[in-house]
């Protein structure tokens, strides 16, 4: 009964704070929505750390771009039939995914999300195309 009490208490304070500073509408209900799971999260995350990525902190995933894309697609060029005549302009699309994927498939490699450059994939592409 007290938490219940507890409970009605805090709604209707809220709502009156809601009344006094003019929230209506849809800032209302996003002011009055409980925090999801991504809010969650980035709340308890120190200021500064960066994200963790299941699949190792250097991950790469279609839509990202950049010098370490380009080693990505020059190393796969290396490896026959996985990303042949492919680009090595830096972008990760969607080409580039399927053959971070076949990659994966023909070698075996688990650990990684299918057509993510993870830390699995990095290791074992690595090992085979050393420079």
């Amino acid at each position: 009964a007290l938490a219940v009490g507890v409970a009605a208490a805090a709604l209707l304070g809220f709502a009156v704070a809601l009344t006094v500073t003019g929230l209506d509408g849809p800032e209302a209900r996003r002011a009055a929505a409980p925090p999801g799971p991504a809010a969650a999260g980035a709340a308890s995350r120190p200021a500064g750390a960066p994200d963790t990525d299941p699949d190792g902190a250097g991950t790469l995933r279609e839509g990202d771009s950049g010098p370490a894309v380009s080693e990505l697609q020059q190393r796969l060029l290396r490896v026959p039939d996985v990303y042949r005549d492919g680009a090595t302009d830096g972008h990760y699309d969607a080409v580039l995914r399927a053959a971070v994927a076949r990659f994966q498939l023909w070698y075996g490699i688990r650990g990684d999300e299918s057509g993510v450059y993870g830390d699995d994939t990095r290791r074992d592409l690595e090992s085979r195309t050393v420079r």
